[in-house]
């Protein structure tokens, strides 16, 4: 039904164009004793003006059929052909066929990120994503910076409302691994992450938050993690103050462009010769040349610079500190 109501304004100006030929066909046919393409030919000429040679000399009855065609079908065929040019010049022929390749691209999509709103956050988030050849999918609802997203990124991009079901279905929020929602409002936040919890149980979900009581509103309605970009920004300019050097460090090695990667490490991603083995016999600095730097127990705490005794057992995680090619090694050894 969709692909019908994209070309409705269509309908009205090619139904004249075929009320016309038809109506020329079938008096040529009757009056003249034409044949079809006979009739179809006589019908073409005049309905254009164009003025080629009868078929054969008209009868009295066919030049005043010929009359009447030129007079009622002359403003019609103007209108008709303006119509459809008007369509076409107006790009909506070409949106179409853009949303019919995106939503076939869409389809294909799996393991993506969506990102709901294309405000500050959202922009950086897709900075982040693209640096590490993350796809992901923005959900925007002004036009502008849609069209922007659209000329920076070369990503896939819906102009939408994320607050609606339909919305994130069309973002392929089933298949996703993540969301994040960076919407100015919390209430919209809200609704979008009991929305996709509701679509996605396995999802990991990251709301924006701006007010101090809505972080844990969210978290009850299914966020993963919240974060607040005020706090967040107060507490690390605090930081600079108090221990400049390790802070831009640390932002140093988070950076985008920066040829240094911290990475995560699951056990269930492990093959299985190194399932439940010791950090020590997984010899990730003589195999690769990065480091671990961190590791998460199964019952969620974290360990810093855990001991090469440690093993490694179902839902535990390591932290890799390494060069994009030291991680990508490490990858491949690990794959």
């Amino acid at each position: 039904m969709n692909h019908f109501k994209q070309f409705s304004r269509l309908y009205f100006p090619l139904g004249l164009l075929v009320l016309i030929v038809v109506a020329g066909v079938i008096g040529f046919s009757a009056i003249e004793g034409y044949t079809l393409f006979e009739a179809l030919y006589m019908t073409t000429i005049t309905v254009a003006t164009v003025g080629f040679q009868e078929v054969h000399p008209l009868s009295d009855a066919g030049r005043m059929f010929t009359i009447i065609l030129i007079i009622t079908s002359f403003g019609t065929f103007a209108f008709a052909i303006t119509s459809i040019t008007r369509y076409i010049m107006d790009g909506e022929f070409r949106e179409y066929f853009k949303i019919k390749r995106l939503t076939s691209e869409l389809e294909k999509l799996e393991n993506h990120v969506i990102i709901c709103g294309y405000g500050r956050n959202g922009k950086q988030a897709a900075r982040v994503l693209k640096s590490h050849n993350q796809r992901f999918v923005v959900i925007e609802q002004k036009g502008e910076p849609v069209q922007n997203m659209s000329e920076k990124y070369p990503h896939l991009v819906i102009t939408g409302d994320a607050t609606q079901d339909e919305v994130l279905m069309q973002a392929g929020i089933q298949r996703a691994r993540a969301v994040v929602t960076t919407l100015p409002v919390d209430a919209d936040n809200l609704f979008i992450v009991l929305s996709a919890r509701t679509l996605n149980r396995k999802l990991n979900i990251i709301s924006r938050a701006s007010d101090d009581n809505s972080d844990k509103k969210l978290k009850t309605a299914g966020a993963d993690h919240v974060i607040m970009p005020d706090m967040v920004g107060g507490a690390h300019m605090a930081s600079l103050v108090m221990k400049p050097d390790i802070v831009e460090f640390i932002d140093y090695v988070t950076g985008v462009g920066v040829d240094i990667n911290l990475d995560e490490i699951a056990y269930e991603n492990l093959p299985q010769n190194l399932q439940n083995k010791t950090i020590r016999e997984l010899e990730v600095r003589n195999k690769s040349g990065a480091n671990i730097i961190g590791f998460k127990t199964a019952k969620g705490e974290y360990v810093i610079n855990p001991s090469a005794e440690t093993i490694l057992i179902p839902n535990a995680k390591l932290f890799v500190l390494g060069t994009s090619d030291q991680i990508n090694k490490l990858r491949e050894l690990f794959s």
